[in-house]
């Protein structure tokens, strides 16, 4: 058996990288050897790196509490470790759009949790049942960065995976226009109730830039690979607002959609229950064998209830049903930080594996 990949994890100490540490624990293809973070946690231990400041519910792994943390600042010295790495970083857009070119300029590849190059035109964003195809566009990338192994590959917006599957199942239909709104985890802020004690009991009808993302990527997601770039699609038009709601993970979307060839009920459940994209065709170790789920009961989805379908890897629907101004109407679910990010970051690292983009140095 081939020996599994070194990852490494850039900005292992936040959140989201502590979810990349427990997800690849024990990963069949994946093995953490390296995590970097800002120079005040460099020479420490990750144990010590973190104490204090451990958010799962899940004890740290103990493969991982004597790693020495790495200035993520010293790229040469990171990359030289690992065949690849997951960047999940706290730093300004300018920052960490240098830093992930970097990395990728080393020859490495790059799986990054960040915004920051989700509109870079060479750079895929990726959920990888909807656009695998999208990765086609690292060959152009790699030209511009000057390297035959680099790249930088990224995952979108947590907030868009609980609407966008059950929307892309049925663009068939050609759905001409989208009303979401997402009542979204306190966790999508990197935060905990400890943290955030304001959020106990309270509804807070803004989050910074969420709306903006909520309506724009989906429709990059759903664009075309044309001389090197990806080509954001023109339709359908789609408005959104985002809401942070007391609730510790799970993002929930109402949404309402218009098509162009509207289909019957009937249709749409069935688009739902037989989907499928490349990682359940390639059978990738964390892609959902059941990508979207579909509830009958009047009451669910439920955020506690049904967050953690397929391991956090599914998407959930209910209330599908037809409305008096748009055709029809649903309730959507998925987890904001396995599905939404960590999890669906290690999930592209594994198609971009079986299709050959990452390899051992």
């Amino acid at each position: 058996m081939a020996r599994k990949l070194k990852a490494g994890i850039v900005g292992g100490t936040g959140m989201v990288g502590q979810r990349f540490i427990e997800l690849l624990n024990g990963h069949p293809w994946f093995e953490v050897t390296k995590i970097a973070a800002s120079g005040r946690s460099a020479g420490k231990t990750y144990e010590e790196s973190v104490k204090g400041r451990w958010k799962l519910v899940t004890p740290m792994p103990d493969a991982v509490k004597n790693i020495v943390v790495l200035d993520a600042a010293k790229v040469e010295e990171v990359a030289a470790q690992v065949d690849f790495i997951f960047c999940a970083v706290d730093m300004t857009k300018a920052e960490i759009q240098a830093l992930e070119e970097a990395y990728a300029r080393t020859g490495t590849p790059v799986i990054s949790n960040n915004s920051a190059h989700r509109w870079t035109p060479d750079v895929p964003m990726v959920i990888p049942e909807i656009n695998p195809q999208h990765i086609e566009v690292i060959e152009a990338q790699r030209k511009r960065l000057g390297t035959s192994t680099g790249f930088i590959a990224v995952k979108p917006n947590c907030s868009i995976q609980s609407y966008v599957p059950a929307l892309h199942a049925l663009l068939d239909f050609k759905p001409t226009q989208v009303v979401a709104s997402t009542y979204q985890a306190i966790s999508g802020a990197g935060k905990n109730f400890t943290d955030w004690p304001e959020m106990l009991d309270n509804v807070i009808p803004y989050i910074g830039g969420e709306e903006e993302k909520s309506e724009q990527e989906p429709l990059r997601i759903w664009g075309s690979l044309n001389h090197g770039e990806i080509v954001k699609a023109s339709s359908p038009i789609i408005t959104t607002q985002c809401i942070r709601v007391p609730v510790t993970d799970g993002h929930l979307a109402t949404v309402f959609a218009s098509f162009e060839n509207k289909p019957a009920k009937d249709e749409i459940l069935a688009r739902w229950l037989n989907f499928k994209g490349r990682p359940q065709e390639l059978e990738l170790p964390s892609a959902p064998k059941q990508f979207i789920t579909y509830f009958e009961e009047d009451n669910r989805p439920q955020t506690k209830l049904d967050r953690e379908i397929e391991r956090g890897m599914g998407v959930s629907v209910g209330r599908l049903r037809e409305d008096s101004i748009y055709d029809y109407k649903f309730v959507g679910l998925s987890h904001n930080t396995l599905r939404g990010a960590a999890g669906g970051a290690v999930l592209i690292a594994e198609l971009l594996k079986a299709e050959g983009y990452i390899q051992a140095k």
